[in-house]
């Protein structure tokens, strides 16, 4: 009778015990694994840390230039316009393709917008491909009844017409395209400076 008595006890303590036991073995792993991806992230957080703001004593090490260029936007810009410049009378074909590191330093000169006199150029001879021959003047400039003005070379008539617009228009307050088509050439619809305008468009 007692080994019947001890038999049935031990079935019921084994039937008791083993869901306890299964459910803290459960609930030690639940917490082992949620500890672990809790080291994980704070490595993480750490490390991006350092590389965001490394505190002191700790070394970041990188390969580094010989010299430091300084970047700067305005410079970008301008080194960016001969190119496109010349970019745009290439796909033109015009003959003063070359002049465009001569275009763009005129035009600073005069505190003009770079694109202003190809724009012009484009307008009154197609970049120059429609000019009284020898003429080098692609600007239709200094036209009168006897005929054009003409130029020795590209660029004498660069540094002119360049010259000639920040004088005679700018500094008289034409500032806008169609200001300067009033007074540049007074009989135009508008045409001409909706032209110019789209043409310096297209230099951006």
């Amino acid at each position: 009778m007692d080994s019947v008595f001890k038999s049935l006890t031990l079935v019921f303590v084994f039937f008791l015990l083993t869901p306890v036991v299964i459910g803290a073995s459960l609930l030690s792993l639940a917490a082992l694994d949620q500890e672990s991806r809790s080291l994980a992230a704070s490595e993480t957080e750490v490390s991006e840390s350092f590389i965001r703001s490394p505190k002191s004593g700790v070394r970041v090490y990188a390969s580094l230039p010989l010299y430091q260029p300084v970047i700067s936007g305005s410079a970008m810009a301008a080194d960016a316009r001969p190119g496109l410049i010349k970019s745009y009378l290439m796909s033109y074909d015009s003959p003063i393709v070359n002049y465009s590191q001569k275009i763009v330093e005129t035009a600073d000169k005069y505190g003009l917008d770079y694109r202003l006199i190809t724009a012009i150029a484009q307008q009154e001879s197609n970049l120059c491909k429609k000019i009284p021959p020898g003429s080098h003047n692609c600007w239709g400039w200094g036209i009168h009844s006897e005929g054009s003005l003409g130029f020795d070379s590209y660029d004498e008539g660069i540094e002119a017409v360049s010259k000639g617009l920040r004088q005679n228009y700018l500094d008289n307050g034409l500032t806008e395209v169609e200001d300067i088509m009033h007074i540049y050439t007074p009989l135009s619809d508008g045409s001409w400076a909706k032209g110019v305008k789209i043409f310096m468009e297209d230099m951006q």
